[in-house]
């Protein structure tokens, strides 16, 4: 006898009161969604990026400078982690913490993982609007950020939860975050 088993995806998880930790290429809008988001979820917001400068007293550019990836993405990680404490909040991370399995097991391990997306065309005129990139500096966006998302997207899928960033206000990405988590 054939049996047909229902095909629906799994539905992605609803938010537990784990901090949730906004993933996803530069210019994706993570700081930015990550603070509206805690405004209306009445949490905490952290960029872990602010943090990761105010702990190095530098900037990341200074710290890629200076010292090296290598360098700032250990220091990343030991930020994040600390930020990741068990506490309701929202954590924005930078474009590559993710890529590092370290980190990505944290984040994957101790909280809620969202990966906000966007197409590279959206990214590069976001990123268009400031200069404190090191990856972008003096480089096409357009072409960097094309390049980035074909190697880190299949990475960043394996946080549990996708939301699309279209060219619209940021509070339809909130809302559609909310939606996607339950809330």
């Amino acid at each position: 006898m054939l049996q047909i088993q229902d095909s629906l995806p799994p539905s992605p998880p609803r938010w537990t009161g784990r901090p949730i930790v906004l993933v996803g290429l530069m210019g994706v809008g993570k700081s930015t969604v990550g603070r509206r988001l805690a405004q209306r979820m009445k949490l905490d917001f952290v960029d872990a990026d602010n943090e990761i400068e105010h702990a190095a007293g530098m900037t990341i550019a200074e710290i890629f400078e200076r010292f090296g990836e290598d360098h700032f993405r250990d220091g990343e990680r030991r930020v994040i982690a600390r930020l990741i404490d068990g506490t309701p909040k929202i954590i924005a991370t930078g474009g590559g913490a993710f890529m590092q399995s370290d980190t990505r097991d944290l984040i994957l391990g101790q909280a809620l993982a969202i990966w906000l997306d966007a197409s590279p065309d959206v990214l590069a005129e976001r990123v268009r609007r400031r200069d404190t990139r090191p990856l972008l500096r003096g480089k096409d966006p357009r072409k960097v950020l094309g390049d980035l998302a074909r190697i880190r997207n299949p990475v960043y899928a394996l946080a549990p939860i996708h939301v699309v960033s279209q060219h619209a206000p940021h509070d339809a990405t909130v809302s559609a975050i909310l939606k996607a988590i339950g809330q």
